[in-house]
C-alpha cells in the first residue's frame, strides 16, 4: 500500500484515523466505537486500518500517545527558575494555542463520561513517561517519594480534565496567573526532577518575606502617620 504524500491537501491517513477517533469518542462512548465507525469517518477503507492498527485499542492509544507528547511541558527546571513568569508562559501556550486547546478538549474525553478504564489507565501511563522524559529521570530507578509524585502529579491532571468542559468556558485568567499556583506548580514539577531545590526555595520563601515586610513597613509607617 502507497504511503501518503507529506504535501498531499489530504491528511495521512494514521492522522485521519485518529481524528475519528476523537470525534466518535465526542458522541459515544467507547465500549460502543467500532472499527466500521472509525473507517466510515475518517474517509478510508478497512485494509487502511488494518495496515496502520491492530485493532482499535491500538489506535487509540496511539491517539492519546500523541495527543499527550504534544502537550507543551516547562522546560527542564533550575534553581534560577521565576515560577511566576514561566507558569505565564506554560498556560499561555495552552490556552491561547488554537491546536493546543483542541488538545485539552481531546485529553478531557478520557476523563468523561464517554471514557473507559482502559483509556484512562492509557492516559495516566503514557503521562507518566512523558513526565520522566521530559525532567530526564531513569524509569527504572524511581525513588519512592518520585514514583509517589509522579502518580500524584499525573492523578491532579486527570482531575482538572475531568472539570475541564466547565472550567475552561468559566476560568478567569486572573485565576489561572495566580502566583501561588505559579509556585505550587513549579515546585512539584521541580521537585521530580533532579534539580537541587534548595537554592530555589531559598530564593523564593527569601523574596516572599522581604515583600512581607516592605507592605509591613508600608502599613506600620501609614499607621504612625494617623
Amino acid at each position: 500500500m502507497p504511503r501518503p504524500r507529506h504535501d498531499s491537501e489530504i491528511l495521512p491517513a494514521k492522522e485521519r484515523l485518529e481524528n475519528a477517533f476523537w470525534e466518535l469518542l465526542s458522541e459515544r462512548e467507547y465500549r460502543k466505537i467500532t472499527v466500521t465507525d472509525i473507517v466510515r469517518t475518517a474517509g478510508v477503507n478497512r485494509n487502511s486500518f488494518y495496515y496502520h492498527f491492530a485493532g482499535l485499542p491500538e489506535l487509540a492509544d496511539s491517539a492519546i500517545l500523541h495527543a499527550v507528547e504534544n502537550t507543551p511541558m516547562p522546560g527542564t527546571p533550575d534553581a534560577s527558575f521565576d515560577p511566576d513568569t514561566e507558569w505565564r508562559k506554560h498556560v499561555t501556550a495552552l490556552l491561547r494555542d488554537p491546536e493546543q486547546r483542541q488538545r485539552l478538549d481531546r485529553l478531557a474525553l478520557l476523563a468523561g463520561p464517554h471514557s473507559s478504564p482502559e483509556l484512562v489507565e492509557s492516559m495516566r501511563e503514557f503521562g507518566r513517561l512523558t513526565l520522566i522524559s521530559v525532567l530526564g529521570l531513569d524509569a527504572d530507578h524511581l525513588d519512592l517519594k518520585t514514583d509517589l509524585m509522579l502518580d500524584f502529579t499525573v492523578g491532579g491532571m486527570l482531575a482538572v480534565l475531568r472539570r475541564w468542559p466547565k472550567l475552561h468556558e468559566q476560568l478567569p485568567m486572573d485565576a489561572v496567573f495566580n502566583e501561588d499556583l505559579a509556585v505550587l506548580a513549579t515546585g512539584l514539577f521541580m521537585s521530580m526532577s533532579k534539580t537541587d531545590m534548595l537554592g530555589y526555595w531559598k530564593r523564593i520563601f527569601s523574596s516572599g518575606f522581604v515583600a512581607g515586610q516592605n507592605a509591613q513597613d508600608e502599613a506600620d509607617g501609614e499607621a504612625q502617620r494617623k
